[in-house]
């Protein structure tokens, strides 16, 4: 395929130039942030020392008051952003002084030790939060922040004290929906609760905006969708203005976003109990049900070994939900992976299907292009060596990518090439070389996916 891109030898040169100058730069600002941090955690420690010479039951707060303010002046800021900054910054600094040094030394990005420190709050013992830094900069040195911010969830959990079922045990215990009042006659509606039940939610609501989007492009001229006029008291069915009976004279092209589809569709199943505004007389939308792809060591299945399950690759969730819906499912994919890398070596299922598209999709779990975070479901399998070209459509030939990393690919000088162990090898127009590998996994998982019904669990 003809690259879009055509480019001379002196504007490549350039660009090379210009690339070697910004990592220069990041590096630089990297060490600053990290260099000012140690000053604040310094300032910190300082209201501290005063603090404790006083022995006045408030003068800690005072102190720090006081210093905040002091650089706040100088600075032209608010003191209670400084001393915000102040304490997250001696967090950094003491807690994690393995991650601070990273970041000073420019091996690691502000925005990368970020997310390690936040994934680790919760470990209390200074030999835990060591052997997990090191280990995540050893990540971070390679990979982008949003990537980092997956697997050091992940590794965060096996120095978790204690286990992921008794914390959510106590974490639902918080679970609630409150309401918040934003400018221009708009609210803010949020629920924290148990994340296989929110993503199940957001899934079926996507899937719904999705159907809703298609419905239009392949009827523009068709039936419009509605937005409701609700009475101020949100009346019964069949009053004007109430839930269930849209007023057509609100009828409107659907040119609506998918947030926008997203909030008018969660508004019509809390207020009339179906996508009443938006759905048919065949009623396809309220058929449209929740899909979550649940990983789940094999071990922990069978109620050995204290591995966490994983929620749609990205964040870990207790077992016994995860065992819940495992039953539920009417089967399930099974991931063979490499005991050592955790890379996938073969994926097998109870019954005959799309065997190459489920493997895949397990080796991969995100779009392949170096720093980008775009899960399977919304990314295209793309020939690594183009099928026009002789490539042939097999594992070793197949990859995800995102459709904008997809279209890069196929229109600019990048360049991909594919390694031995399902690494990518990707080339820019400079000539730099980028190694993208899949994402490591448990030794034997289960993955929650609309499989026979029974399975041996």
């Amino acid at each position: 395929m003809t690259a879009l891109m055509d480019v001379t030898g002196e504007q490549v040169a350039t660009l090379d130039e210009l690339v070697d100058l910004l990592q220069s730069v990041e590096r630089t600002i990297g060490s600053l942030q990290a260099a000012r941090d140690g000053i604040l955690a310094l300032g910190s420690r300082w209201a501290v020392e005063v603090a404790d010479q006083a022995q006045h039951p408030e003068g800690a707060d005072m102190a720090a008051r006081s210093v905040a303010a002091e650089m706040a002046t100088a600075l032209r800021m608010s003191d209670r952003t400084i001393q915000r900054r102040m304490a997250e910054a001696d967090w950094l600094v003491t807690r994690f002084p393995l991650v601070w040094a990273a970041q000073g030394a420019g091996r690691i990005s502000a925005a990368h030790a970020r997310v390690i420190v936040d994934a680790a709050e919760h470990l209390d013992a200074a030999e835990d939060r060591d052997a997990y830094s090191t280990q995540m900069i050893a990540l971070a040195e390679v990979e982008a922040p949003n990537r980092v911010a997956r697997m050091a969830r992940r590794v965060a959990e096996r120095f978790q004290p204690r286990s992921l079922d008794e914390r959510h045990h106590d974490a639902r215990e918080q679970r609630g929906v409150w309401v918040k009042d934003a400018a221009d006659g708009m609210a803010q509606l949020g629920l924290l609760g148990p994340a296989a039940l929110v993503r199940g939610a957001f899934d079926r609501l996507t899937s719904m905006a999705d159907a809703v989007k298609a419905a239009h492009a392949a009827d523009p001229d068709g039936p419009r969708s509605v937005e409701r006029t609700a009475s101020a008291e949100l009346g019964a069915p069949g009053e004007p203005g109430a839930p269930g009976e849209p007023d057509v004279s609100a009828a409107v092209a659907d040119g609506r976003t998918m947030d926008q589809l997203r909030v008018d569709l969660a508004l019509d199943l809390l207020l009339t109990g179906a996508p009443a505004g938006h759905d048919g007389s065949g009623g396809a939308l309220g058929a449209i049900a929740a899909h979550v792809s649940v990983t789940i060591p094999v071990m922990a299945l069978w109620g050995r070994g204290d591995a966490a399950a994983e929620l749609d690759g990205r964040a870990p969730i207790d077992i016994e939900t995860a065992r819940r819906l495992a039953g539920a499912a009417s089967g399930w994919d099974r991931v063979l992976t490499d005991p050592v890398h955790g890379s996938v070596l073969a994926v097998d299922r109870y019954r005959p299907s799309a065997r190459l598209r489920r493997h895949l999709r397990a080796r991969d779990q995100r779009c392949r292009f170096p720093g980008c975070g775009r899960p399977p479901s919304d990314s295209d399998i793309d020939h690594t060596h183009d099928a026009a070209l002789g490539g042939a459509t097999s594992e070793e030939n197949l990859a995800h990518l995102c459709r904008r990393h997809h279209m890069l690919k196929h229109h600019t000088p990048w360049h991909v090439e594919r390694l031995d162990g399902g690494l990518l090898s990707w080339t820019s127009p400079t000539g730099r070389t980028y190694i993208d590998r899949p994402q490591p996994s448990n030794t034997v998982v289960f993955r929650g996916d609309d499989a026979p019904s029974g399975a041996p669990f």
